[in-house]
């Protein structure tokens, strides 16, 4: 029964999306309900798997092997990490099913919405309940394609670009894994997970699992929205619906942290090198995000950026738990902990934006300034988020900061480690001061017009009841979370601990000592005087508005700094332009060598026979026409004769046709050319590896 609980969890989603097609052309209402009533019944189901589940303290629970499926089969399985983001996931895409009924009211193409909404939650679970990296990556590019349509949905020029984006770095990034596997499988002879860590212990080259690691970390790096490859993130989020945001940045983004997860706690557990790597990836991601976020004036993009640095935070975790070897506890549960905490944030933090733009229409933070000023629901809502991510004591964002702070703290390691400790301290800082930022512009200022504020004022039905519940319930979540630390946070960091390979727990931790609340302190100051002396004094600016000095928010950020046009896009069209030189040279050297031969020593010699031009056969043809035309001048057209020579019209058009025929059959040449180097590429590559 619990295999068949498997494939349910996975497949029924699909189902239920193509359902949801199929009936949405007959009626959109019933075709919403039933939308709801999917990951409704999705949750439920998962939430008794979890309960069961749950008293089994992280051992797996259930299996399924379906062989035969593209060619090597699909393997799931349900253990105490997957219990974990099963739940998550099928908890927001419930809570964002139901406020997509209000936010898509006036919106188009709906019914396809609902479609890749449903097919996205069934191949997100795929991920998390995949037992071998080959379904994983099966389901995670299944993911890539149907969550492209959540970018694209409003289907303007910012929305087609950011899916554009979105799709190329999910798509190339996705290869590069696939070659990665090709080399694990051919290093160790399996891709279940739970083989890893055994069969990369006997293998004798490291070196190679290296490689292999780099190309599998990019490929789930790249969803992650891990930096270099971060570039989609900020770009998707503000065109992408709310909902789709919020799943985007909480739960999408967590299956290439999975798939660093799985790598990093089998391939090289307690490895040292792998984990300064993983380590430097972090602290950049986390740093950069957060700088971003600063100079951000857009709501969503904010948000978005956020995600990013959050993103770091948690790759901090993961370096910190390689380098601590065997005593990485406190890093392993920092990044369990901070991954559920992010996902939840992020669910309570898009669909309040969500719930902003559907009655501002607008996200600039100069034009919804002053909207939730007189909406107590909503400013809670949304300063319960702002606390969870700030790391502020009593919230959940504190406890896991703390536990990543603590374990940098704990391996000491020179000048190095300290630096990095700033790093993050300051990361922290700047967390507050932007989302102190947003705070304060949304809900605590007024509008510069007051026109507009007044409407704001005015709008006390800013949301029907259902998507009320949707962002309350998800509030009260979040915030008795991370109300009971040691009763609900230790817990579940238990449950999921195993997935990492961390067998034993620690000591307990006492959370809100005067030393670990001095960590919070210090980010707390930081942001305090960032928001104070950065964003308030130098990225506002003051505007003349109707005879009056009001300042407004700027963003100063310089546009040439973005890594898409300024690297990667130059990048792309010179090795497409080298490409295409190199092998229109070797499309020519045949040809070039042919005629060659044909000059010295197959030198080409008259025929006594052979034609001025054309062929025997335009020169047949051509006579035919002459003596056609002689027969007319001599009757009907005695008085208007024609005079052409159709023996050399014939040769033109052989000619030309001719030509044509080269230019297709080069293109085609060309593209054959470009297969047979390709091809012979990876046999030189299979052959070296053997």
């Amino acid at each position: 029964m619990g295999n068949i609980i498997l494939g349910i969890l996975v497949f029924y989603p699909f189902l239920g999306g193509l359902l949801c097609g199929v009936l949405g052309r007959k009626n959109e209402k019933a075709r919403d309900y039933f939308a709801d009533f999917v990951t409704v019944s999705e949750f439920l189901l998962m939430l008794c798997v979890f309960i069961f589940g749950s008293r089994r303290g992280g051992e797996t629970v259930f299996q399924l092997g379906i062989p035969g499926v593209c060619g090597m089969g699909l393997s799931f399985t349900m253990d105490g990490f997957r219990l974990i983001y099963g739940l998550i996931a099928a908890w927001m895409w419930m809570m964002t099913t139901i406020l997509s009924r209000e936010y898509f009211t006036h919106h188009k193409n709906r019914n396809r919405f609902y479609i890749f909404f449903l097919l996205t939650l069934g191949a997100t679970m795929g991920v998390f309940l995949s037992a071998e990296l080959y379904t994983t990556f099966i389901f995670f590019e299944i993911m890539s394609f149907t969550s492209y349509v959540w970018v694209a949905q409003e289907e303007n020029a910012p929305s087609l670009s950011a899916a554009a984006t979105y799709l190329a770095v999910a798509v190339i990034g996705g290869m590069v894994m696939l070659m990665g596997l090709f080399i694990l499988w051919n290093e160790l002879g399996t891709l279940q997970i739970s083989e890893l860590l055994e069969a990369a212990r006997a293998c004798p080259d490291k070196t190679v699992l290296y490689g292999a690691g780099l190309c599998i970390l990019t490929g789930f790096g790249a969803k992650a929205g891990a930096f270099p490859l971060h570039i989609w993130l900020p770009k998707a989020h503000p065109v992408a619906p709310a909902p789709a945001s919020a799943l985007l940045s909480g739960i999408l983004t967590k299956t290439g942290i999975f798939g660093i997860l799985v790598i990093s706690s089998n391939l090289f557990l307690h490895d040292g090198t792998w984990g300064r790597w993983v380590l430097g990836i972090g602290v950049l991601t986390m740093f950069g995000g957060a700088l971003l976020a600063v100079f951000s004036i857009d709501l969503k993009r904010t948000l978005a950026c956020s995600s990013m640095s959050q993103i770091g935070f948690i790759m901090v975790g993961i370096g910190m738990a390689g380098l601590l070897g065997e005593e990485n506890f406190l890093a392993v549960r920092g990044t369990l902990l901070h991954m559920v905490n992010h996902s939840m944030i992020k669910l309570v933090l898009f669909m309040a934006a969500g719930v902003i733009f559907m009655n501002a229409h607008a996200l600039d933070l100069n034009e919804i300034r002053g909207f939730g000023r007189k909406k107590p629901l909503l400013k809670v809502i949304f300063l319960i988020g702002a606390l969870t991510i700030g790391g502020i004591p009593f919230f959940g964002g504190y406890i896991s900061k703390t536990l990543l702070h603590e374990s940098i703290v704990e391996y000491g390691g020179g000048w190095a480690m300290r630096c990095i400790e700033y790093i993050f301290l300051l990361s922290g800082g700047l967390t507050v001061a932007y989302m102190t930022k947003l705070y304060v512009a949304i809900f605590v200022e007024e509008n510069n017009d007051k026109k507009v504020q007044r409407k704001y004022d005015m709008m006390t039905k800013y949301m029907n009841p259902e998507s009320e519940f949707a962002l309350t319930a998800s509030a009260v979540v979040l915030f008795v979370w991370g109300v009971f630390p040691h009763l609900i946070m230790d817990n579940v960091a238990a449950l999921g601990q195993k997935f990492m390979n961390l067998e034993e727990g620690g000591e307990a931790v006492s959370y809100f000592s005067l030393n670990n609340l001095s960590g919070a302190a210090i980010s707390i100051v930081i942001g305090a005087v960032v928001y104070l002396f950065l964003i308030r004094r130098f990225l506002m600016k003051p505007e003349v508005q109707k005879k009056q000095v009001r300042d407004s928010y700027i963003n100063p950020w310089p546009v040439w700094l973005d890594l898409e046009n300024l690297i990667y896009r130059p990048a792309i069209e010179l090795t497409v332009f080298l490409t295409g030189i190199v092998c229109r040279f070797l499309d020519s050297a045949v040809d070039l060598c042919v005629i060659l031969l044909r000059k010295t020593i197959y030198r080409d010699s008259p025929l006594p026979y052979e034609l001025p031009e054309g062929t025997v056969f335009t020169h047949a043809a051509g006579k035919l026409l002459n003596a056609l035309q002689n027969l007319k001048n001599k009757t009907w057209r005695r008085q208007n004769p024609t005079s052409r020579d159709y023996v050399h019209i014939m040769a033109l058009n052989r000619e030309i046709l001719r030509e044509n025929n080269t230019v297709i059959q080069r293109s085609l040449s060309f593209g054959l050319l470009l297969f047979c180097i390709g091809l012979t590429l990876t046999m030189i590559y299979i052959l070296w590896l053997h």
